[in-house]
């Protein structure tokens, strides 16, 4: 069974998050980190807490406690999803910050080059954060940002969200029954 981390930060888009926790915890063992202001999102932007994320093979982690097994690169990880990804995050992390459980697998993810992805949900972005993404990018991460594609005749905010849910699915590696390929 696949593992996967996912991180759930303070900028606005929880619902990608959520929706992947979706698709990812029948088929693999999924770690979820909320940071604070990801967790008051959550409640403004979907009504929901924390305690919404659990399951047979789901561990939720504080953001706080950074002593715990998925900070180490000895615990195998197939990929990290930091969706939505805060400038404020992608700016720690491209800096080599450490401050919290989020930043500090991210920071493990890179140094054992494993698959970290990196789903901003910023507009528009300055020269900082486009400096900081490339970075990320430099290091190794994938920087996916959440920007949905309409060629496939999306016409609801639920297709539009599985269109990047599928992206970022498909990146990790994993199953994903969301959006079939394209064909012109």
């Amino acid at each position: 069974m696949k593992r996967f981390v996912i991180a759930i930060t303070g900028a606005s888009g929880v619902c990608f998050g959520k929706r992947l926790f979706d698709c990812l915890k029948s088929q693999s063992e999924v770690h979820v980190i909320i940071s604070e202001r990801g967790a008051e999102l959550l409640n403004i932007e979907l009504g929901l807490q924390p305690s919404y994320f659990k399951g047979e093979h789901v561990t939720l982690h504080k953001s706080t406690k950074i002593n715990t097994s998925i900070a180490s690169g000895s615990v195998r990880v197939d990929g990290m999803a930091i969706v939505p990804a805060s400038m404020g995050t992608v700016g720690r992390i491209a800096a080599g910050v450490s401050a919290n459980l989020i930043e500090r697998v991210a920071d493990v993810m890179l140094k054992e080059k494993r698959k970290l992805i990196v789903v901003p949900r910023e507009a528009p972005l300055s020269t900082i954060h486009l400096k900081n993404l490339l970075s990320l990018d430099e290091a190794g991460a994938m920087i996916l940002p959440a920007s949905p594609g309409f060629y496939q005749g999306q016409n609801s905010v639920e297709s539009l969200v599985d269109f990047v849910v599928a992206r970022i699915i498909d990146q990790l590696g994993a199953e994903q029954d969301l959006m079939p390929p394209y064909e012109a």
